[in-house]
């Protein structure tokens, strides 16, 4: 894939350019509180968002999806850096680069086709009432002014793009911003401004190898918190560019998202930062605003740094209030509101797992326990519907002498029992045939259940027959059976 192709880089400049802006205006106050979170230097997540931003751009395999310091990361960071500090967490930012790197070459982002969509939707979900509940301190204990500014925000956000020529040239967030910085600075009313989120930082980030020493002791240390930070980055940025694919109809390749996150945290701790991933927040802003491609992100990493370092003044200003009714659009436009009417038509095992997904990710503010238990229940619901299609039926060939019972669906563990069920060892009869034609074999239980049927059989005297095993299902019959085997017999059925 080209580095510069035409249609990934320059086929929607203007867009990409005015969405980054807004992009970056958005990333500076969280990327501020996401430093307060971890317990560090506010330079230290806007660093990282520039770095993550700008290296993202040319190696991620999702235009125009953000990448920068996350709260998701940050709550992980909190108890390194306070037992360790700041040079261990960046050591451990490089560990996690390492780390997603190699899950990249091991194509783990494959196993993204386990995760269900009602597991994505419950995850945006949850992810929209995380982004909202971030913005209530804004709003908390506050004068009627910052209520009347958000207000005011919300309107403008919302009613701008109706405006005639204008009104779909300039993204509403960012006018949004500018007016109400405005009318800030003319009032001088008594509001929380971004300069009182923490002292903005004067200088480049600088080249710097973490001051840590290089041995086991160090790898103990860090590693857990390495493999937590990659495993949720991963899975939030798998997650996020799912989300981009189906907002912008244009597919992405996940590996290489996985390789850019590695590199782009490699090159932020290198340069003092922490470790990041996708922004679901400022992803749904960038393409709202009419950013594409990856000069979006480029543009939101560079003219981040700019205005943090050259515009300070200017960006303090900022009322928080205006950035509040950006991030109030953004968790309003990513819940899946489809969602909530689906509930009547969708099936109540659908159901369940969504809503779980949502209540534990909002419960834990822990993206990947909530799509772990949203995983592991939506696979329960599905091997109890696959289990519940398995049935055998039974006729008989002649009277008192032969029986043959036909199996239909999919034997594994959880239909193992049920299968032995269906069939009647009481019975005097002289044959059994067993017809596993419309049958498949999946596991271990599966063939052991199997054996248990041929053994009791037997041990009535009844003669068994197997007709029709598949291919597939004949090799694991093969492999694993024993009820040819006497003593594995005796050991099967207790040696009773």
């Amino acid at each position: 894939m080209a580095l510069f192709s035409k249609h990934e880089w320059f086929s929607n400049i203007k867009g990409d350019t005015l969405s980054g802006i807004v992009v970056a205006l958005a990333l500076i106050p969280e990327a501020i509180a996401f430093s307060i979170i971890a317990g560090v230097d506010p330079k230290v997540g806007l660093y990282a968002s520039f770095c993550i931003a700008v290296i993202i751009a040319f190696t991620g395999g999702r235009p125009g999806m953000i990448s920068a310091a996350t709260g998701a990361m940050a709550l992980l960071m909190v108890t390194l850096v306070k037992e360790h500090g700041l040079e261990y967490l960046l050591a451990a930012t490089l560990l996690t680069g390492v780390l997603q790197i190699i899950a990249g070459y091991l194509r783990l982002a494959e196993l993204m086709r386990f995760v269900s969509r009602s597991v994505v939707t419950g995850f945006v979900n949850a992810l929209a009432i995380l982004i909202f509940m971030a913005q209530l301190p804004e709003l908390t204990n506050v004068t009627w002014h910052v209520y009347a500014m958000t207000l005011a925000g919300l309107g403008i956000i919302y009613l701008f793009p109706y405006l005639p020529k204008i009104g779909k040239s300039v993204p509403s967030p960012l006018v949004c911003i500018v007016v109400l910085t405005v009318v800030y600075m003319v009032s001088g009313m008594d509001i929380r401004t971004v300069g009182d989120m923490g002292e903005l930082p004067d200088t480049l980030p600088v080249f710097l190898w973490p001051n840590v020493p290089l041995n086991l002791e160090t790898l103990t240390i860090i590693f857990p918190y390495a493999v937590m930070l990659a495993v949720v980055g991963l899975l939030e940025s798998m997650m996020t560019a799912t989300i981009v694919d189906d907002l912008t109809d244009t597919p992405s390749d996940k590996n290489r998202e996985c390789k850019g996150q590695g590199v782009a945290n490699i090159g932020a701790g290198l340069m003092g930062g922490m470790a990041g991933c996708a922004m679901i927040g400022q992803s749904v802003i960038n393409i709202k605003s009419g950013g594409r491609t990856r000069l979006s992100t480029l543009i939101a990493g560079v003219v981040l740094l700019l205005m943090v370092v050259f515009l300070s003044d200017w960006v303090s200003q900022i009322p928080m209030a205006a950035l509040v009714a950006v991030m109030i659009m953004v968790s309003i436009g990513t819940f899946s509101w489809e969602s909530i009417r689906d509930l009547k038509k969708h099936p109540m095992s659908t159901n369940v797992v969504m809503l779980a997904t949502v209540a534990v990710t909002v419960g834990t503010h822990n993206l990947a326990m909530g799509v772990f238990v949203g995983v592991l229940l939506a696979a329960l619901f599905f091997a109890n519907k696959v289990s519940n299609i398995m049935y055998v039926g039974s006729k008989e060939i002649e009277a008192g002498k032969e029986r043959e019972y036909q199996v239909v669906g999919q034997v594994f563990f959880a239909s193992s029992e049920r299968f032995m069920a269906a069939f009647d060892f009481k019975e005097s009869i002289d044959k059994v045939t067993i017809n596993l034609s419309k049958a498949h074999f999946w596991d271990v239980t599966a063939v052991q259940a199997l054996d248990r049927v041929v053994i009791k059989f037997r041990r009535e005297g009844t003669e068994v027959e197997l007709v029709g095993l598949n291919e597939a299902s004949a090799t694991v019959v093969d492999r694993y059976a024993v009820h040819n085997d006497p003593e594995a017999v005796e050991k099967l059925m207790g040696g009773h």
